[in-house]
């Protein structure tokens, strides 16, 4: 990557707000050069703290302390702003494609420092499509999601008994302690679920989701306070 490697599409962290959270998106752009020339473009508006390349490349534009423009709308745990309680991290990918072995090695590398900078626990670390589940969809399906929660860099949830009845009202509250914005439509929160927990699954809410997304309440609930800080 040739192009400049800081983004002037930044500003202070609002209301005196830390970095609780690390937001993975995808860039949907067919290259890493395309989405660094968009990042740093100042009509475009958006930004990331971090561009990793599909080659394993990683280029910070936005220093950790400011408030990048990767998040837009949405919530987690009942607070929005996430651009000001958070750390953004763009992966070089269309949307379709697996992440090859190379970027998700150096965000391996990147993310321990991260946390430990900001103090975030791997329950902090959350897709875009969790925060923004009307509007986005990154990083996707393709995401390997167990294979960050292995080494402590994400969660995930103990293999459902599947032997529940499927039950809206627990999904929903129980979705509601991890961090998703209940207030939005049953399918809409599910599919965000999925998405990241339970990428093959399709069709009506299932025992198996209520019991997965009651796993992870129980053990990662959302830290309300450290996010409202």
């Amino acid at each position: 990557m040739s192009l400049p490697s800081t983004s002037p599409n930044c500003g202070p962290r609002r209301d005196g707000l830390r970095p609780s959270l690390i937001v993975l998106h995808y860039t949907a752009m067919a290259s890493a050069d395309e989405a660094l020339e968009r990042l740093c473009d100042p009509v475009a508006e958006v930004s990331a703290h971090y561009l990793i390349a599909r080659t394993g490349e990683v280029l910070q534009l936005v220093d950790e302390a400011e408030r990048a423009w990767h998040a837009g709308a949405g919530s987690w745990g009942g607070q929005g702003d996430v651009n000001s309680r958070s750390i953004g991290i763009e992966l070089d990918n269309d949307g379709f494609s697996p992440f090859p072995a190379p970027l998700m090695t150096s965000l391996e590398g990147l993310l321990p420092g991260i946390m430990e900078r900001c103090s975030i626990r791997a329950e902090g670390v959350i897709a875009h499509s969790d925060m923004a589940p009307t509007r986005k969809c990154d990083p996707g399906r393709r995401f390997d999601w167990l294979r960050l929660a292995r080494q402590g860099l994400a969660v995930w949830p103990n293999e459902p008994m599947a032997s529940g009845a499927a039950d809206a009202n627990a999904f929903l509250g129980q979705a509601s302690q991890f961090g998703y914005d209940v207030t939005l439509p049953l399918d809409q929160v599910l599919d965000a679920f999925r998405q990241r927990f339970r990428p093959f699954a399709h069709g009506p809410l299932t025992g198996a989701d209520t019991e997965a997304i009651t796993d992870l309440a129980a053990r990662f609930p959302v830290d309300r306070a450290r996010l409202s800080a």
